[in-house]
């Protein structure tokens, strides 16, 4: 039975995850900051705990992030020494398509991350997924009190996370492979398309407001670079997410 220790495991990402991983014969180590039923104890941050929670571990999903990726270079750095002194064998880790090219400051820590996967010695792989379709539903839920949609004009992919969850049980599973390729939703949306979708399925009545943002950042995402090329993995449409959650938005 493979022992693999899964990061940011009570997350959005990281509970399907877990769940997937289990249900695969995978003994699990989920880790968290927090004491409780079905988890392990540690802090990426201070490394307190970590070595106990990562010995013997054969595997590694590093799925945390901190808010707003506050302390995620360091954190990936204590969970590298630590990975290192286990002899874990493989290095799993999520990041996210278009971190090259979208000047995001927590995009430049990704690239960092990446570069310290790379460089840190471990057998690795590393999986880049376009933005989930709850992240994408959560920017237009902010925007309740506003009188309008307002929605950038420049186009998303996004994918469920349940889908994104089977790949990283995938790669679990599989030998060590560096970069992957890129995933990404079944469908090429602009962000207003988006915001109409979602505004049927709340029964909102506010008009969507496309809006063109200057800069390197709104150049970027028109440009595509938070877009997959070639043939889509996700499989569930923002309309499937948005009707599998239709009492919710009501």
């Amino acid at each position: 039975m493979t022992t693999t220790l899964v990061t940011g495991a009570t997350g959005a990402l990281g509970a399907p995850t877990v769940t997937r991983l289990c249900a695969a014969g995978h003994d699990v180590r989920a880790l968290s900051r927090r004491r409780g039923p079905g988890l392990t104890t540690g802090d990426l941050l201070s490394g307190a705990g970590l070595r106990a929670a990562i010995a013997g571990a054969d595997t590694v999903l590093h799925l945390a992030t901190g808010p707003r990726g506050k302390g995620d270079v360091e954190a990936t750095r204590t969970l590298l020494e630590a990975a290192t002194a286990a002899g874990v064998r493989h290095f799993v880790l999520i990041s996210i398509v278009g971190i090259d090219e979208i000047p995001l400051a927590y995009y430049r820590d990704k690239v960092v991350i990446e570069r310290l996967v790379r460089e840190s010695g471990l057998p690795y792989s590393v999986l880049r997924a376009t933005q989930f379709h709850s992240f994408v539903e959560a920017m237009f839920t902010a925007q309740r009190l506003s009188p309008v949609v307002v929605a950038p004009v420049f186009p998303l992919q996004p994918i469920a996370v349940d889908e994104v969850a089977d790949r990283l049980v995938e790669l679990a599973d599989a030998a060590p492979a560096g970069r992957m390729a890129d995933i990404g939703g079944p469908e090429q949306h602009t962000l207003a398309g988006l915001a109409r979708l979602w505004a049927r399925a709340t029964g909102t009545r506010r008009p969507v407001v496309p809006l063109p943002l200057p800069g390197k950042l709104s150049a970027a995402y028109r440009a595509g670079s938070a877009l997959v090329p070639g043939p889509a993995y996700g499989r569930q449409t923002f309309a499937d997410h948005l009707a599998a959650r239709a009492d919710a938005l009501r």
